[in-house]
């Protein structure tokens, strides 16, 4: 027969709570990231055998690809914006004087 354990393991960190009417539906770019941390962390402490180090380490380059176009998109977006806000303040600048 099969004993259940109800034990909970610790981790360093817990898991912050969020209230049931505020649990995000899908996986955010946050959660990607902390994936691929897991990973780098369970890489370093020999979590993985030999042969499983490439498959690892390929999805590991993917997602630290991923994240990096992301954030690439995300500060182009940001310098496009900047321009385009900066010329207007300048012009109502003029006007007032």
């Amino acid at each position: 027969m099969t004993e259940v354990n109800d034990k909970q393991v610790s981790t360093d960190a817990p898991a912050p709570q969020m209230p049931a009417d505020q649990q995000p539906t899908g996986i955010q770019i946050a959660d990607l990231q902390t994936i691929l941390n897991i990973i780098d962390l369970a890489s370093s402490r020999g979590a993985f055998r030999a042969p499983e180090l490439t498959q690892v380490g390929a999805i590991a380059d993917k997602l630290g690809a991923f994240l990096k176009s992301l954030a690439d998109q995300e500060k182009a977006k940001a310098e496009a914006e900047a321009p385009a806000e900066a010329p207007a303040e300048a012009q109502a600048e003029e006007k007032k004087e």
